[in-house]
């Protein structure tokens, strides 16, 4: 069974905090700026498979077939979400997840 979309923003956020807190050391890393992290995908307004990372009041969608940035900014930080997307699986789950809100117009948040 593939994993939710919550689940799978919360793997993101424990990676990123992960690679932070080992190359930051102590250099201004505050963790509490990823408590918020979410991941979204809105398959009525966009049709292009695609995941949206927020993470305050910033965000960056990435199309899921090709990994590519369509739009959004995150700065620094989208190295770590990068690396992540490339991480075995990931991308797969994301599909899934993708397929499951098409297969549903859209109108669910989180399946389990």
């Amino acid at each position: 069974m593939s994993k939710t979309l919550h689940q799978l923003g919360e793997e993101l956020k424990i990676f990123i905090l992960e690679l932070k807190a080992s190359n930051d050391k102590k250099s201004q890393f505050r963790p509490e700026r990823y408590n918020n992290l979410k991941l979204s995908m809105n398959v009525a307004r966009e049709k292009t498979p695609h995941v949206t990372v927020i993470v305050g009041i910033s965000e960056v969608t990435y199309n899921i077939n090709s990994l590519e940035k369509m739009n959004g900014s995150l700065g620094p930080d989208e190295k770590f979400i990068q690396r992540w997307l490339g991480k075995t699986g990931i991308m797969e789950s994301l599909q899934a997840c993708w397929k499951l809100r098409v297969d549903n117009r859209g109108k669910i948040t989180d399946v389990e």
